[in-house]
Formats: structure tokens, C-alpha cells, sequence
């Protein structure tokens, strides 16, 4: 930290309130009360969190195998798509809390709140306790850092995770010892095993603050550093190396990898896809190339399942491939592209979605949220991006992350995730260049705060805004630290310098003004304005003012106006949030009613329970429940009755779990009776042939029955029995 940072730290902060606590350290307490309030608050309208991982942990707690190779329903069919690590913690808090949304959403939360102080102590390190105390709390409101923490994605652990690599990295830098260094190669090492790659996005910074800030000589750094890359493959690849060796038929089969191993997992799902589209595949996307179908909404709703004579074959209701339906048209006839719709159907089905434009159209339409076509271009109105060989495939996820584009944090719908207090957080980057004079090895606390939390922040920022691939709304939790470490740092930074630069008044005033202008214009993409929000200008004017009578109070009540609206939006995020698989923040004003209606069902109301009864009477003694295509349809299955269901292709539908012969074999032996199948991910050509001349289809019901808004392309489904 240079001097005049330390001089002009406000000495009041480190005044004794009592006991020997300061004033600092009172207020990270109650900021961690804060956070721990805000993301407890409403916490049973996560109902099950994200099915998929909630199942995976119930299946997990049956058995040793199922734990080890994180096994995505208690069969051990098939495993997870994500490394184990993090859903071996939630699995920890499962055996004894119970298998619930809340309880594998736990450990996410307390990561998120115990990751305050940690955020704290390393922002105050380099530029003392305000940065520290500002860093803290604009995290603790960004309203993606909420949201993503309340879910049971395990985003919120690698975070924090991460948060105790970095801390490992500025020891090593500032001791010069090795072991510091290398125990920050391992903490990233595990990150890797929760989320993969994406716990190497901070690693260039954590290497650079290292390499530039440490005083030993160079090569030695490079050696160390070389000696840490080994440790951290060692660690990132040891879960991997392991199940890879294990053969094939003594363990489920890798989700999403292709070709059934972790290093497929790795490279290709969880590393190639996630930077380019390829169209679709495992994962997200059309599958096979073809999008969803709007005439799909039309399936007429199944009959009663009772009376039902298993012996007689119904047959699937033939809808004409056709547009939108008119309810779907008339519900965005005055709307934009984008925004917040729903409309009831003639079969009493409600959808709720978003207005967009469906291929070889010119009309809006209101889609559901999981039939997003792909042809579809940026909500905001922006350029229809290009698929694979130039083919117009659309950018995958672009409903929840927009298109690639220098402007995507910016737009929305990625706009309200994190980037509220973005602006004053890219200034700040160039404040703390200019902090003092630039020499190596690096001796400025600013210039190591930068390298660290700037690097971060802009590594992510860039590689996110580019990225083309499988890419959700939630990823942009992986900036809450570095965004608030960098308001902090800039802020810090301004306020020391007042003390002889009258000037740079004027400059957090611009500054703030640009900040709280963006939020603003942010707040419109959501149709989400109220007078109230005038007070961050109010606060903003009255800031300019106190610069003529007191200039600290002026700084302080202009930062105070560039937290109003990331804090309404954390609020409004627990709230109304009505996405529970996928968690993302607030949606803004539209969607603020039927958000809260949507997150208020009760675990286990995706499940269709005529269905659910019938095959639980008629599969005693049986090891499967049922077959379904995918976890889409199977997770909650799962979770209603903690039985074995077969996911035939994995998360996304089009991993070779099982192939017919397969199926034919379990039917012979006992195993399994009845298969779910049809819909979009009903798609593989020998199951479907094998049930058709094999079985008997016992009811035909719609996807929507289950209440799924996330697939509601899955629809026109078939329970078939067979012998």
C-alpha cells in the first residue's frame, strides 16, 4: 500500500467498540448478517433448486459407488456432468440435514456469506480496511452472487474456493515461500473438481500477481511456478485419471462426455462447447440440429391415468406441423423482443416465456423458456448470431446470455446478473494503474491489488463477453469478487488522493454519474422504473454539493448513490426470483407476479402423480422405476421416490447410456418394465423402433402436465409397458 493510502484511510474505522473489536470488523460482521439474511430470506421457494443435482445427491447417499462416481440417479446408469467435488459437499450437508432444495443449496450460501470476510482481509491487505469494507459489501449485493447462492449449482463453492487460492497466492508473494505457492496450486486444483475448467479463468492473475510481486529472483520464480502447474494438474486430474481406469461396465457411464471418459467430459462438453457452438449436442441446444416446435404446444393433455387398460396400445395424437398458436401471437401482440409473456392454452396448459420471433416469421410470438429456437437473435434487438459454418444456428443460450459482442454485460439479459457497479469498476482499473509509479518487482499495493483483482475481473469479463458456447446467466458469479474488490480499490484510491488533488472530486463525480447513468438505461431493458429510483440522483446531487462544505461526507453519499439500485435488484432477486434450476437474478417488473407464483411450488409439483402411482403399483420388486430419455424427465421421478431411474441419454438426452439390446436385456431379466419416451429428446432411432414392435404404449400425456417450464419442447410423451 503506498503511503498516502495509508495516511488517509479514515482513522475511525479502527476505533475500539468493545472487547477489543473495531469498528471495521463490526461492520464485516454485519454485512455477513446482511448476506446471511438476505439469501435465507423466502428460502423455501427454491423448492427442489436445480432437480438434476438434488436427485444426484439423493442417488449419491445409496451408496459408496454412487458417492465416488457421482452418480446422476441411484441406479448408477449414469453420472453427473460435473466433476464430484462440490456435490460431494452437498451430499455431506444432505446425509444429515436430508435430501432437500434447502440443504444441498446450504453449503452454497455459507460459502457465499464466509466468502465476505475472506474478500474483506485480502482487499485490505494491498489498500486497507475502506477498500476492504466497500469490496465486501458490493458483493454481498450483486445480485447474480445472491441468486447463484441459493441454488445448489455448485458455482457459489468454487468461489469461494477460489477466494482461498487467492488468499494462498498473496502469501506466496509476499513471503516468498514456496509451500504458499503450492498450497494455492492445490485450493485451484480442487476448484477444477467442481467446476472444471472454468476454476482456471482467475489463474492468470493469481500466476502474474506472483511472478510480478514476489522479490525472489526471477528464475527462481519460474521454477516454482513451473513446480505448482505440476502439483495443480496433478490435483485437477486425479479424480479423472482414477475413474477413466475403472472399466467401463463397473461404473455408470460419464454424462455428456461423447466417449464415455472424463478426459471426453473435460475437453469436450465441459471445455470445447463451452467456448464455441457446435449446434447442439449434450448439454443445451436443439438436439440434432432441429429446433423446437411451436405446434408441439398444442398436445392435448393425457387422460386420466385410471381405467387405463395396459394391454390395449393408445396412439400418439398426430398434430400437423404448424406456426405459433394464436394464444402464443396474441400474448406479444404489443410487446417487444424479449420481454415477459403468458398465455393460457385451449387444453388449460399456462405458459409463461418470452417474445421472440420464430424461424419463417415476422410476428412476435410468446415461447417457453426451454423452446427458445435457436435462429433466435439477441433479445435486445441485436444481430442474429451465426451458427457453425456460417449456418444461421443462433447463439445456444442466447434467451439467457445474449450474443457475443463487446456490449453483452451491457444488454440485456445478462445486464442484471452483475453489472450494475461494472462502469465504476473498469474506471477504477485505470485509477489504480496511475496509483503510483510502475516498477518491477512490483512494491505498490495498488499495482498488486490491480494485478490480482483487475486481471480477474478483466479475464472474465472478456472471455465471457466472447464466449459462443454453453454459456448460463449464473457463470457471471465468477466476477462478484473482482467487481467488488475493484469498486473498493477505486474508490480507496480517489478518496486518497483528495487529499492533495482537489480535481478528483470532479472525477468520482463524472464517474459515479456514468455508473448510476448505465444503471438507468439497465433498469429499462426490464421495463423496471419507479420514481423512488430518482434517490441514487438525488444522492448523486447532494454528493456535488457536500464537495463545497465537506468533502468526505461528499464522497461517501455519492458512493451511497451508486449502491441504491444493485441493492433493490438483490432484494427483488430473493424475493420474486422464479428460476430455480437455472438461478439468475431479478427479472424485472414484468415477470415480478408470476416470478413468485412460479417459485412457490412445493418440491415434488413437476411430478405427474397418476403416472407416478401407477408405476410404483406395478413395478414391486423391479430395480427401475421407469425409463425416461433424459434427467429432464426422470430427475423428479427420482426425487419423489428415491427409486432408480434409468436416464437412457444422460443429462441432454444424446449420451449411449443404453442402447435397445440393452434395454431388451433388462426387460428379459426383470429389471425394468416400463419406458417413458417421445418428445424432442426421444430421438434415437433403435429404442424407438424396439418399443414400437416390442411393447405396448400404455398413455399418452403432454410434458406440460409435469409442470416443466424448462422443457416444454419435451411433450407428446408415451409410456410404453413391456415384457
Amino acid at each position: 500500500m503506498t503511503t498516502a493510502t495509508l495516511q488517509t484511510q479514515p482513522s475511525f474505522l479502527k476505533k475500539n467498540l468493545f472487547f477489543g473489536v473495531t469498528i471495521s470488523t463490526f461492520l464485516v460482521i454485519a454485512i455477513m448478517v446482511f448476506s446471511f439474511a438476505i439469501h435465507m430470506y423466502n428460502i423455501e421457494s427454491i423448492g427442489d433448486a436445480n432437480a438434476y443435482y438434488t436427485a444426484a445427491v439423493e442417488s449419491m447417499l445409496k451408496s459408496w459407488s454412487n458417492f465416488f462416481f457421482v452418480a446422476a440417479e441411484p441406479g448408477g446408469s449414469v453420472s453427473v456432468d460435473k466433476p464430484p467435488l462440490g456435490l460431494w459437499i452437498e451430499a455431506v450437508f444432505a446425509y444429515f440435514l436430508g435430501v432437500s432444495g434447502f440443504s444441498v443449496s446450504l453449503p452454497n450460501i455459507l460459502a457465499g456469506v464466509f466468502g465476505i470476510p475472506l474478500l474483506y482481509a485480502m482487499v485490505k491487505k494491498y489498500m486497507g480496511e475502506l477498500a476492504g469494507l466497500v469490496a465486501a459489501f458490493v458483493m454481498a449485493i450483486t445480485p447474480v452472487f445472491v441468486a447463484t447462492n441459493r441454488n445448489n449449482t455448485m458455482d457459489g463453492l468454487l468461489v469461494f474456493f477460489l477466494l482461498l487460492a487467492a488468499w494462498a497466492f498473496i502469501k506466496a508473494t509476499e513471503s516468498g515461500k514456496l509451500t504458499w505457492l503450492l498450497l494455492g496450486a492445490f485450493i485451484v486444483g480442487l476448484g477444477f473438481n467442481i467446476k472444471m475448467l472454468q476454476a482456471f479463468l482467475p489463474l492468470p492473475a493469481f500466476y502474474a500477481l506472483y511472478f510480478f510481486g514476489s522479490k525472489e529472483g526471477w528464475l527462481r520464480k519460474i521454477i516454482n511456478l513451473g513446480i505448482a502447474t505440476i502439483l495443480l494438474a496433478a490435483v485437477s486430474l486425479s479424480w479423472a485419471v482414477v475413474v477413466d481406469l475403472v472399466p467401463a461396465d463397473s461404473r455408470p457411464y460419464i454424462g455428456s462426455s461423447g466417449d464415455n471418459t472424463v478426459m471426453g467430459l473435460i475437453f469436450g462438453h465441459n471445455g470445447i462447447s463451452r467456448l464455441e457452438s457446435n449446434g447442439g449436442g449434450p448439454g443445451g441446444g436443439p438436439q440434432n440440429g432441429q429446433p423446437p416446435r411451436f405446434d408441439e404446444l398444442n398436445a392435448s393433455p393425457s387422460a386420466p391415468i385410471a381405467g387405463t387398460n395396459p394391454n390395449q396400445a393408445t396412439q400418439p395424437q398426430q398434430n400437423p406441423r404448424q406456426g405459433p398458436p394464436q394464444e402464443a401471437l396474441a400474448a406479444c401482440a404489443n410487446s417487444t423482443q424479449g420481454a415477459s409473456c403468458s398465455f393460457t392454452l385451449p387444453n388449460g396448459n399456462s405458459i409463461d416465456g418470452s417474445c421472440i420471433t420464430p424461424p419463417n416469421s415476422s410476428e412476435l410470438a410468446c415461447a417457453p423458456q426451454g423452446m427458445i429456437p435457436q435462429e433466435q437473435g439477441n433479445p435486445a434487438g441485436g444481430p442474429v448470431a451465426q451458427g457453425p459454418a456460417g449456418q444461421g444456428g443462433g447463439t445456444p443460450f442466447s434467451q439467457e446470455t445474449g450474443v457475443p459482442g463487446v456490449l453483452r454485460f451491457f444488454t440485456q439479459p445478462l445486464s442484471r446478473q452483475m453489472s450494475w457497479l461494472l462502469p465504476f469498476a473498469l474506471i477504477s482499473v485505470l485509477l489504480a494503474l496511475f496509483a503510483s509509479r510502475i516498477q518491477l518487482p512490483i512494491e505498490s499495493g495498488a499495482h498488486k491489488a490491480l494485478i490480482l483483482w483487475g486481471g480477474w475481473l478483466l479475464i472474465c469479463v472478456v472471455f465471457f463477453s466472447m464466449v459462443s458456447g454453453i454459456f448460463h446467466a449464473y457463470y457471471a458469479i465468477m466476477l462478484a469478487p473482482s467487481l467488488g474488490a475493484m469498486v473498493g480499490i477505486g474508490f480507496t484510491q480517489v478518496w486518497s488522493w483528495s487529499v492533495d488533488k482537489k480535481w478528483v472530486g470532479i472525477l468520482l463525480a463524472v464517474s459515479a454519474a456514468l455508473t448510476i447513468g448505465f444503471q438507468y438505461f439497465a433498469t429499462t431493458q426490464y421495463n423496471e422504473t419507479s420514481w423512488w429510483m430518482l434517490g441514487s440522483g438525488i444522492l448523486l446531487g447532494l454528493g456535488i454539493i457536500f464537495m463545497v462544505v465537506q468533502r468526505r461526507l461528499a464522497y461517501v453519499t455519492i458512493l451511497a448513490a451508486m449502491m441504491v439500485i444493485p441493492l433493490y435488484w438483490t432484494i427483488m432477486t430473493v424475493v420474486s426470483n422464479s428460476d430455480i434450476n437455472l438461478p439468475t437474478a431479478y427479472t424485472g417488473n414484468n415477470q415480478a407476479q408470476d416470478g413468485v407464483d412460479r417459485a412457490r411450488q412445493q418440491p415434488g409439483s413437476n411430478v405427474n402423480t397418476e403416472m407416478l402411482a401407477y408405476l410404483e403399483a406395478n413395478t414391486q420388486g423391479m430395480e427401475y422405476l421407469v425409463a425416461v430419455p433424459s434427467s429432464q424427465q426422470g430427475a423428479q421421478f427420482v426425487l419423489a421416490t428415491g427409486r432408480p431411474v434409468l436416464y437412457m441419454g444422460g443429462f441432454g438426452g444424446q449420451d449411449e447410456v443404453v442402447n435397445a439390446d440393452d434395454l431388451a436385456k433388462m426387460v428379459a431379466n426383470g429389471e425394468l418394465r416400463y419406458v417413458l419416451y417421445g418428445g424432442e429428446r426421444g430421438n434415437k432411432a433403435d429404442i424407438a423402433n424396439w418399443l414400437k414392435s416390442s411393447c405396448v404404449a400404455v398413455l399418452d400425456y403432454s410434458q406440460t402436465n409435469m409442470g416443466n417450464q424448462q422443457n416444454q419442447r419435451d411433450q407428446a410423451m408415451t409410456l410404453y409397458m413391456c415384457k
